[in-house]
C-alpha cells in the first residue's frame, strides 16, 4: 500500500514520502502528514526477536513506501552503525520501577542522533530519486541538541551544505562548544541574538518566502529541513518506541499485548508524537504522558484545550525544552481535527495573529490518551539527586524532568503500568547543571572537572563526543541578528541580490 503526504494546511497536495522528505516543509507553511498512519504488518512477538535496524527495516518501510527494499536497508545500514557506542543502538535501564530507554548513545550523545544519523542518507537518496540538481541547503534551529546532531550527520555529504541557527546564551555551554567546533566545509554555526522560538520562526520565514527560495534556486540550491518538522526525522524516531516494547516483551518484562505507557520530556512535540504515531500503528500504548518544564505551554494546552505563547520566556536547566512555539503539536491538531487541513490552517493562522488558540471540545476528548505535566527547576533537580543516591543512576535534566513528572502522575493516579521514559541525552552534555543537583558544592569545578568528576561517580566512561571537543579550535564564531538571518544565509552561500 502506498502511503503519501500532504500539508497539514492544504489536503489537496499529495507528495511521495520522498518528495516530502525533500521539501521539509510545504509550500504553505504547513507540515507533511500521511494520508493514514499504516499498522504494524509483524506480530509483537516477531520483533521481539529483531535487532534494532531490522525493526526499523520494519517501521519505516510501511512510511517510505516509495523507497526500495535496497535502498532503504542501504540508509539504515550506514545509519546505526559503529558511531552509536552500543550495540543495541537503544538500551533500556530499569531504575526505581521505571524503564529509561537510553537514546544518547549516538555520535553527538542526544535521542537527536537517532533519526539524525539516517535522514543525511534518506535526503541523499531522495534526491537521487527524484533527479534533483541543485545543492541541498539543510537550513536549521536548534534549542541544543538538533544541531550538533545534523551538523554532524550531514558534515561533508556530497551534494548538501548545512547552516545551524542556535540561540547565543540559550544552550548549555557543551551543547555550544560541541557546535562551533564542527569540522566539515560544509557547515556553517550562526548564533542568534534572541531565543529558539525566535530562531525557529526565522528558518520557518525564510523556507515561505518565495522570493528567498527563487534567488537560491537561480543559484544552484535549495532548502530543506533537518528540524523534527521533516517527516524523515519523525518516522525514525518511531522505531525506538517499537523496539523498546519488543525488548520488554523479549525479557519478560510484559507479557504479549500488555500496555505500557510512555513518558517524553517535551519541547517541539515531534518525540511524543512520534509514540503517538507508534500507538496508532498498534503498539500496545496506553498513556502518553507529556512531560514539560516551566515553559509548561503543552500542559497547559492539554489541561485546557488552549494553546498560548503570549507568556514569559524561561531559561531553564533542560534547554532543548525551552520551547513556546512547538512546531509538531500541528501535526496532532490535524489529526484530531479529523484530518481537517482548513480546520488545522485557521487554528495555526490564529497562532500567528493572536499567539493563541482553542480546540473544540470534541477534538479535545480525541486527547484522552495523553496526560501532561511538568516539572520545577527545583523538582527536576531533586530528581536527579534523589535517584542518584538511591540508585547510583545519573540521568540528566531533561530526562529528570520526564521523572519527576512521572513520579507525580502514577503516585496521583495509581496507574502500575509498565512505563518507558524516553531519556533523550546524556548527563554528560549538561555537567553542571546535573552534578549540581547532585552535590551543590561541584558547581566550583570547571566544565570538563565536572566530566570527570561525572564519570568518576556514576562508574560510566566519558563519551567521545565530549572527549573529541575538550581542546578542539572554535570554527564558527557568526553571531546575528533575528532580522539578518537570511543574511548570513546568503554570506555563507556566496550569493549577492
Amino acid at each position: 500500500m502506498a502511503i503519501y503526504y500532504s500539508s497539514t494546511r492544504n489536503a489537496k497536495e499529495h507528495l511521495t514520502a520522498s518528495q516530502a522528505i525533500l521539501k521539509g516543509l510545504a509550500d504553505d507553511g504547513g507540515l507533511f502528514v500521511p494520508n493514514e498512519i499504516p499498522a504494524l504488518d509483524v506480530s509483537l512477538k516477531d520483533l521481539a526477536g529483531m535487532s534494532y535496524q531490522q525493526t526499523a527495516f520494519e517501521v519505516m518501510k510501511l512510511f517510505l513506501t516509495d523507497f526500495t527494499e535496497e535502498e532503504l536497508k542501504a540508509c539504515i545500514g550506514r545509519a546505526y552503525d559503529s558511531k552509536f557506542d552500543t550495540e543495541e543502538i537503544a538500551p533500556l535501564v530499569e531504575a526505581k520501577g521505571a524503564y529509561y530507554l537510553e537514546l544518547f548513545h549516538g555520535a553527538t550523545i542526544a535521542f537527536k542522533d537517532m533519526a539524525l544519523s539516517i535522514l543525511p542518507h534518506l535526503l541523499t537518496t531522495a534526491a537521487r530519486k527524484n533527479d534533483v540538481k541543485n545543492e541541498i541547503v539543510i537550513l536549521t534551529a536548534t534549542s541544543g541538541d538538533t544541531g550538533k546532531a545534523a551538523l554532524s550527520g550531514f558534515a561533508d555529504v556530497e551534494g548538501t551544505k548545512i547552516i545551524v541557527f542556535y540561540p547565543k546564551g540559550g544552550v548549555s555551554p557543551i551543547q555550544e562548544q560541541q557546535m562551533v567546533t564542527q569540522r566539515g566545509e560544509n557547515t556553517c554555526v550562526v548564533g542568534i541574538r534572541g531565543n529558539f522560538d525566535q530562531a525557529q520562526t526565522g528558518v520557518k520565514q525564510m523556507f515561505n518566502d518565495r522570493a528567498f527560495r527563487a534567488l537560491l534556486d537561480a543559484n544552484g540550491y535549495q532548502l530543506s529541513s533537518a528540524n523534527s518538522i521533516n517527516i524523515g526525522r519523525l518516522v525514525p524516531q518511531i522505531v525506538y518506541y517499537v523496539y523498546a516494547y519488543a525488548k520488554l516483551l523479549k525479557e519478560g518484562v510484559i507479557a504479549d499485548k500488555e500496555p505500557i505507557n510512555v513518558v517524553v520530556p517535551t519541547g517541539n512535540f515531534g518525540n511524543i508524537l512520534a509514540a503517538f504515531y507508534a500507538k496508532n500503528m498498534g503498539l500496545p500504548i496506553a498513556k502518553l504522558i507529556c512531560a514539560s518544564n516551566e515553559n509548561k505551554v503543552l500542559y497547559d494546552f492539554f489541561e485546557s484545550g488552549t494553546y498560548d505563547k503570549n507568556r514569559e520566556f524561561i531559561l531553564t536547566s533542560s534547554p532543548s525544552m525551552d520551547i513556546l512555539i512547538s512546531s509538531n503539536l500541528e501535526r496532532l491538531i490535524y489529526h484530531i481535527a479529523g484530518n481537517d487541513a482548513d480546520k488545522n490552517a485557521d487554528l495555526m493562522k490564529a497562532l500567528g495573529v493572536n499567539g493563541a488558540y482553542s480546540i473544540t471540545p470534541e477534538m479535545k476528548k480525541k486527547l484522552a490518551d495523553f496526560a501532561g505535566g511538568f516539572a520545577t527547576e527545583a523538582q527536576t533537580a531533586e530528581t536527579i539527586r534523589t535517584l542518584y543516591d538511591e540508585t547510583g543512576y545519573i540521568i540528566d535534566t531533561h530526562t529528570a524532568v520526564a521523572a519527576s513528572v512521572y513520579n507525580r502522575y502514577r503516585e496521583a493516579e495509581g496507574d502500575a503500568a509498565k512505563t518507558v521514559i524516553a531519556s533523550t541525552a546524556s548527563p554528560f552534555k549538561f555537567t553542571r547543571s546535573v552534578m549540581t543537583a547532585i552535590d551543590p558544592s561541584y558547581d566550583e569545578l570547571g566544565d570538563f572537572k565536572l566530566v570527570d568528576e561525572l564519570s568518576r561517580i556514576g562508574n560510566v566512561k566519558v563519551p567521545q563526543a565530549i572527549e573529541e571537543i575538550r581542546n578542539a579550535p572554535v570554527l564558527h564564531d557568526h553571531l546575528c541578528s533575528v532580522e539578518d538571518m537570511s543574511v548570513a544565509v546568503k554570506e555563507f552561500l556566496a550569493i549577492e541580490d
